[in-house]
């Protein structure tokens, strides 16, 4: 039974953690921020008062020479009876008198005032929910998830490919603009990213990785994204932060600033077209491996246990015969092996990069901080 008792709590305690229940917290706190708390309670506290009294009234008026024991009852009912009355649901033959009467009708105009002002409340609450929702002005909610900051092509296109990988991410696009250009699938919080508030409201502490862009081609880019890397780093410096960069001089600032991975486009595209000058093909089959298209792409996956030990050949000559993947690299302890020596042999803890056309039985690597 205890068990039993346990993981239903579970079950419930993994309900509310869900991205819905965690949004209609963020308003609930905000709206518990603004609200007048004196107010309500107040209003509560002169609510009960109505009722007691309105219950005791009509008590002494309907009975009025019962016995201590029949007037207690009689007050109980009448309590009963009052709340009731007040929520449109009251008994009308409970009072038989001129003065009950008073009473009743008193109590059914107060509790028409309670309701209207109670579904007014929530009324008011659910239109600022699908309102903020609708601006990006809410909260994520996610846990897990992958944060883009800053909107461009390469956004985009990042997006696209997120949304087709076997590790279904979920995706919060962190930008200010008046509607969301991430289209279907992406959350989209209305924000600047280099303040922290915003940052939260995208759930940047619990995700798994931020991707920062640039808004333009410029130095002064940059040196907003560099702002942005140190907000995110100050909120949540587990997070692992992937930067676009510009201008490849600008790369040490990005360093400093606690980046973990920094991508200057320029650069991997001018190295990759002198390739294919050298090598003609070269751009269309790496084009096709990173992209997702019809063929095969990358993947960094954990290693079954089974692997361990075993030398580097016999575990490519496995995966490519029991996952049709083929083995480009080996990561241990923070270093890529690429194209490891034949000598080389799998430890735990070690994961590989390989080029297949799915992930099949391979588990994903858990995208994590560096």
């Amino acid at each position: 039974m205890t068990r039993v008792r346990a993981a239903l709590r579970r079950r419930v305690a993994d309900w509310f953690t869900l991205p819905v229940f965690r949004r209609i917290g963020f308003y609930l706190r905000r709206a518990g921020g603004v609200l007048d708390r004196g107010f309500f309670l107040r209003l509560i506290a002169g609510l009960l008062a109505f009722v007691l009294v309105s219950a005791l009234l009509v008590a002494v008026i309907e009975k009025p020479k019962s016995t201590p024991s029949e007037f207690a009852g009689s007050l109980a009912g009448s309590v009963y009876w009052a709340v009731t009355t007040v929520l449109g649901a009251g008994d009308s033959s409970y009072v038989s008198s001129g003065a009950g009467y008073v009473v009743s009708w008193v109590l059914v105009l107060f509790g028409v005032g309670i309701v209207a002002t109670i579904t007014g409340a929530l009324v008011g609450f659910v239109i600022d929910f699908l309102i903020k929702e609708g601006q990006g002005m809410g909260a994520s909610g996610f846990r897990g998830h992958v944060v883009v900051c800053g909107w461009g092509p390469t956004a985009r296109e990042l997006i696209q490919e997120l949304k087709g990988d076997d590790y279904d991410v979920q995706i919060v696009l962190l930008h200010d603009v008046d509607k969301n250009p991430g289209g279907d699938g992406v959350y989209y919080v209305n924000g600047d990213a280099t303040n922290a508030h915003d940052l939260r409201r995208a759930g940047i502490e619990e995700a798994v990785a931020a991707v920062v862009f640039p808004k333009d081609g410029s130095n002064d880019a940059d040196m907003h994204s560099i702002l942005v890397v140190m907000a995110i780093e100050a909120v949540a410096p587990d997070v692992r932060t992937v930067v676009e960069v510009n201008n490849p001089n600008h790369t040490e600032h990005f360093q400093r600033a606690g980046a973990d991975e920094i991508l200057v486009t320029p650069q991997v595209a001018s190295r990759l077209l002198a390739r294919t000058a050298l090598y003609p093909g070269l751009t269309g089959i790496v084009s096709d491996i990173v992209s997702g298209g019809d063929g095969s792409e990358l993947y960094r996956v954990q290693l079954p246990d089974l692997y361990v030990g075993l030398p580097v050949e016999e575990m490519a000559a496995r995966l490519r015969a029991d996952h049709r993947a083929t083995l480009l690299a080996v990561s241990r302890n923070g270093r890529s092996h690429v194209n490891p020596p034949a000598d080389f042999r799998v430890e735990p803890g070690d994961d590989v990069v390989v080029v297949a056309e799915s992930l099949g039985q391979l588990a994903p690597l858990a995208p994590r901080a560096v």
